[in-house]
């Protein structure tokens, strides 16, 4: 069965740092592009960073130079560190994994999607 666990949301001040956390199951993990994209009400989901199979990395505009996206194969475990945390960050993030890296930071097509992970940064 596929599962993606994701851990390490929460609440910080803008400035702060928080380390997001997706535990694969399930799958070939090493095999699949895997990303985050994030959701808040009223906005569009944003493709927020992506790393294909070959380490290759995507990000949004938004998010590059505060935001690292890694991956860690032998715990089939992705992480997003994300630095100087705005407001306009807050969002529901959610792990994804799919066969290609899109150049807007997605994966596609979207093969398994994670539960979400609230990240809530205050002013």
């Amino acid at each position: 069965q596929v599962q993606l666990v994701e851990s390490g949301g929460g609440s910080v001040q803008a400035g702060g740092s928080l380390r997001l956390s997706c535990a694969a199951s399930g799958y070939t993990y090493s095999s699949y592009c895997m990303g985050y994209f994030r959701q808040s009400p009223g906005k569009e989901r944003e493709g927020v960073a992506a790393i294909g199979r070959d380490g290759a990395t995507r990000y949004a505009d938004s998010v590059k130079g505060r935001f690292t996206i890694s991956r860690d194969n032998g715990k089939n475990t992705l992480y997003l560190q994300m630095n100087s945390l705005k407001p306009e960050d807050t969002a529901m993030y959610y792990c994804t994994g799919g066969p290609g890296l899109r150049s807007d930071g997605y994966c596609s097509p979207e093969h398994m999607r994670g539960q979400g992970t609230q990240v809530t940064v205050s002013s």
